[in-house]
């Protein structure tokens, strides 16, 4: 009897009585009147998610609509800010512009050259992923579809997996669902991926991401992963699955007609020696209420494959101490591991969501504060900008300044991390380009080579 037998018979009993198996069933902008719940909220509102939805990419299931949203909380609910389109995610300038053309009955060319231009300036990829995170090959060609922004990690866009279940409001890859097809990372050269493998023997962690690998039927995944296998690869010791699955289609592991032979499939990777890690992203403790969600959770650790979950700390969603102690703690009790709290990136729908870095930095403590031990493995809060991963260690006084205290958890030059260094303190600020460095200093200490990369 396989692995993926026994852990569905298991866990399909525990649920069975509250799920039946489904299709999934989505709904995108042009979908919007058809989604009853919507039907009581005021027109204005209804229309203003009509404008966001012409420029920010919308796409929502029925599970997420039956079952993770409290209707009766709209539009203060959590999962319903993380998943509908709200009149705040653009900048005035921008919202308005949208407004006039859909008031004018513009036609959908019109209203698509209109929306384009906008993403233009809602800065589609930040921390300068396509000028310095994406290699050459040998012939001095790009490959798009692969990034190589730190030196032991290499992130893959499969073009089947580009994209969701259900999409973030907050997404900072959106322009991988909308717009222009030059802004998308996607390939569907396996061979290209293998290539690069080949020659890169530092690499020693492949990361699959998108959109969300999920989607991808498992013969998909399967032409990707199982090459790995060989000897060739042996210098790749960790293969991980970025995901939202696990919140917006907990069924893709249980009742989809392949859940069973993608757990087989991941049981296989973990039986050969490599180490597997879902990277689940995770924004609030009510996306772990479900019985299919705790069903989903237990087949794939039944694999042998761990679960690390990260997510970033946004206005409106998750912006309170509490929420993100209630998060950790169920994580810990189902077996999975805090990984990165993060800060939203400087991207699309970020004027709407971001946080200040000492309020972000003040609600990780306390939240911190209020888990034991094993829920103290998240690391933030960090910003994912271009130089590295940047973690908020904190607010002090030194020497008469009061400074944030900054270092790089991961860095495009690996020996700037963990060096702690200083920024004056801005209670307004979000990002690390709106940081001053401290004491007097000119620039951070990284700059300078920074600038150099960018300049080559």
């Amino acid at each position: 009897m396989t692995l993926s037998t026994v852990s569905r018979r298991f866990d399909i009993h525990s649920v069975v009585n509250h799920h039946e198996p489904q299709r999934l069933k989505v709904y995108t902008q042009r979908d919007l009147h058809r989604i009853q719940p919507l039907q009581r909220l005021p027109e204005a509102t209804r229309f203003a998610m009509q404008v966001v939805a012409s420029v920010l990419p919308f796409r929502v299931n029925e599970y997420v609509i039956n079952e993770l949203i409290d209707w009766n909380h709209v539009p203060n609910d959590p999962i319903y800010q993380l998943t509908f389109p709200q009149h705040g995610m653009l900048p005035a300038k921008h919202f308005e512009r949208m407004a006039a053309a859909h008031r004018a009955g513009l036609d959908k060319r019109q209203i698509q050259s209109i929306a384009n231009e906008i993403r233009t300036e809602l800065n589609p990829h930040p921390a300068d992923q396509l000028q310095l995170n994406v290699p050459f090959d040998a012939d001095g060609a790009r490959l798009n579809g692969i990034q190589h922004k730190y030196r032991e990690t290499v992130l893959f866009f499969p073009s089947q997996g580009q994209t969701c279940h259900s999409y973030c409001t907050f997404c900072f890859r959106w322009p991988q669902f909308v717009g222009d097809k030059d802004l998308r990372m996607a390939t569907t050269e396996a061979d290209r991926l293998q290539r690069y493998l080949r020659e890169h023997k530092e690499v020693t962690d492949l990361l699959i991401t998108g959109g969300d690998p999920m989607v991808m039927k498992t013969k998909h995944l399967k032409a990707y992963l199982e090459p790995l296998l060989g000897p060739e690869f042996d210098h790749i010791k960790t293969i991980r699955i970025g995901t939202k699955a696990l919140t917006f289609w907990p069924h893709r592991f249980v009742f989809d007609e392949d859940a069973n032979s993608l757990v087989d499939l991941l049981h296989r990777m973990v039986l050969a020696g490599k180490h597997l890690a879902i990277m689940a992203h995770y924004n609030h403790w009510k996306e772990l209420e479900s019985d299919i969600a705790h069903a989903a959770i237990n087949r794939l650790r039944a694999t042998g494959a761990e679960i690390r979950s990260q997510g970033p700390l946004l206005a409106k969603i998750n912006d309170s101490a509490d929420d993100w102690k209630e998060l950790w703690k169920r994580q810990v009790i189902l077996g999975i591991i805090p990984y990165y709290t993060f800060v939203e990136r400087d991207t699309g729908a970020c004027s709407y969501f971001a946080v200040p870095l000492a309020k972000a930095w003040e609600i990780y403590r306390h939240a911190m504060q209020g888990v034991s031990g094993l829920g103290r493995t998240a690391r933030g809060p960090s910003m994912s900008a271009g130089p590295g991963k940047v973690e908020i260690q904190g607010v002090a006084e030194v020497a008469g300044e009061k400074v944030f205290v900054l270092r790089f958890i991961q860095a495009r030059n690996p020996d700037w991390v963990q060096r702690p260094f200083f920024a004056r303190f801005d209670a307004q600020a979000t990002w690390l380009d709106q940081l001053e460095p401290a004491f007097g200093e000119s620039r951070f200490f990284y700059e300078a080579e920074y600038q150099t990369m960018l300049s080559c």
